[in-house]
């Protein structure tokens, strides 16, 4: 078979700083599908991407690329408005874990495909595997038929789905080039559009633990993924949320699911239960449902039942015991004063240093690492009082995640306290 392009000529075009045609794109996204086109070679134009960028319509021609390499799905017969929602990633972020049987209980159908760690950021089917026996890997059937009956399901995107993107995606992960915004915004869109939800909503991060650190960059991403949803013709809308600081107090990925049935129990810590409920009010809005309680939805059980629905649903056990690791290290307040910093960033690489990321696409996490917080920016703190906890299954990587963590942290006078802005800084549409 007779190729329409040389791979080496396009990456030298975008090394150079030119642009892709439509032709070229669909050329290079279907020979890479189909492994004519190396890991090598599409890290190299991936490198070429994050540092020259790309133009909009060289973006959006990515994207149909991507959807155009394999199935897109319908729930038009399924009788529920669907609603979904994606975020960019961050430290601690556990939010679709509560989100989604809290938006589900309201009768709205919520097909939330998500993915597996990325860099610094947790992925939730990796969190969720901490439940014995839940399984991400449904048929198309399965995942159909869960949200009729449940009217949520978490899970992978089937093989059929964008299959280019899964290639590229974990690629992404250990190239050093997942910060790239189009191929950010083509990665998460040709999902979502593929998946064929009716609306959808972006929880784009900023700040040390995102992607995008720079409000400005987020906030172009944000653009990007809402102009590339609305041309395809899902109603999509972005908030904009800082990530300077892990969310909630929990990172990893078994303290994780720990700390969001505490949110769907009426608890949990503020950060995390306002941006599920800023989150779920905005899908809601999508949905039709502009003045729904969400609030008393997660007070009054109607969460907490339709995720115990969904867990026992994909063979999980929701009263089962999740994994404890078999070393911990506690660093401990040397003075008393303010907590005055928490770097996300640090604190999401010294996760992933204890196991609870990876360093390879095909290496397991561990579900029993990470890092437990007992203070906040802002909380009064006395010398000897803990600080965080770290959890791993082999003690000797304490070091190097104490070594990630170092110079993340302060305490100071309470003089020296600085509230931080508001959580949600932003909404795109």
């Amino acid at each position: 078979m007779s190729e329409s392009f040389d791979v080496v000529d396009l990456i030298r075009t975008k090394r150079d700083h030119g642009n892709l045609s439509t032709a070229e794109i669909d050329w290079l996204v279907d020979a890479y599908t189909r492994g004519y086109v190396g890991n090598e070679q599409m890290a190299a134009m991936a490198m070429a991407i994050l540092l020259n960028g790309m133009e909009r319509q060289e973006i959006r021609d990515l994207t149909l690329a991507m959807i155009a390499s394999g199935e897109r799905m319908s729930f038009d017969g399924l009788g529920k408005v669907t609603v979904d929602k994606h975020s960019t990633g961050g430290v601690g972020d556990k939010i679709t874990l509560p989100l989604m049987p809290l938006v589900a209980s309201f009768g709205v159908a919520v097909p939330q495909l998500s993915g597996r760690g990325l860099g610094h950021t947790g992925g939730t089917l990796d969190k969720l595997e901490s439940i014995p026996g839940w399984r991400a890997d449904l048929t198309n059937d399965e995942m159909f038929a869960q949200l009729r009956d449940v009217g949520g399901v978490i899970c992978a995107a089937g093989s059929g789905l964008a299959p280019a993107d899964k290639k590229l995606y974990a690629l992404r992960d250990i190239t050093g080039t997942v910060e790239a915004i189009p191929l950010i915004a083509s990665s998460i869109m040709s999902k979502k559009i593929a998946e064929g939800t009716d609306s959808l909503v972006l929880d784009v991060k900023f700040g040390s633990g995102a992607f995008m650190v720079d409000i400005e960059k987020s906030r172009e991403l944000a653009r990007t993924m809402v102009d590339l949803g609305n041309d395809a013709g899902v109603s999509t809308t972005a908030l904009l949320t800082d990530m300077n600081v892990p969310l909630g107090l929990a990172i990893g990925n078994a303290n994780e699911v720990r700390e969001s049935v505490e949110v769907l129990a009426g608890g949990g810590p503020a950060d995390v239960v306002e941006l599920t409920i800023a989150l779920a009010k905005e899908m809601l809005r999508l949905a039709g449902q502009p003045d729904a309680d969400v609030e008393k939805a997660l007070t009054d059980g109607r969460a907490m039942d339709t995720w115990r629905r969904v867990i026992e649903a994909q063979g999980g056990d929701p009263d089962a015991a999740l994994p404890v690791a078999r070393e911990t290290h506690v660093v401990t307040a040397d003075r008393d004063g303010v907590l005055l910093t928490q770097e996300a960033l640090p604190f999401g690489i010294a996760a992933w240093r204890l196991g609870a990321g990876r360093a390879r696409a095909q290496d397991p996490v561990q579900h029993a690492a990470g890092i437990d917080l007992h203070a906040k920016p802002g909380d009064a703190v006395k010398a000897g009082q803990p600080l965080f906890t770290l959890s791993a299954d082999e003690p000797q990587r304490f070091e190097r995640a104490l070594e990630a963590v170092e110079g993340a942290w302060s305490i100071g006078d309470a003089a020296d306290w600085t509230p931080r802005g508001p959580l949600v800084a932003e909404r795109i549409e």
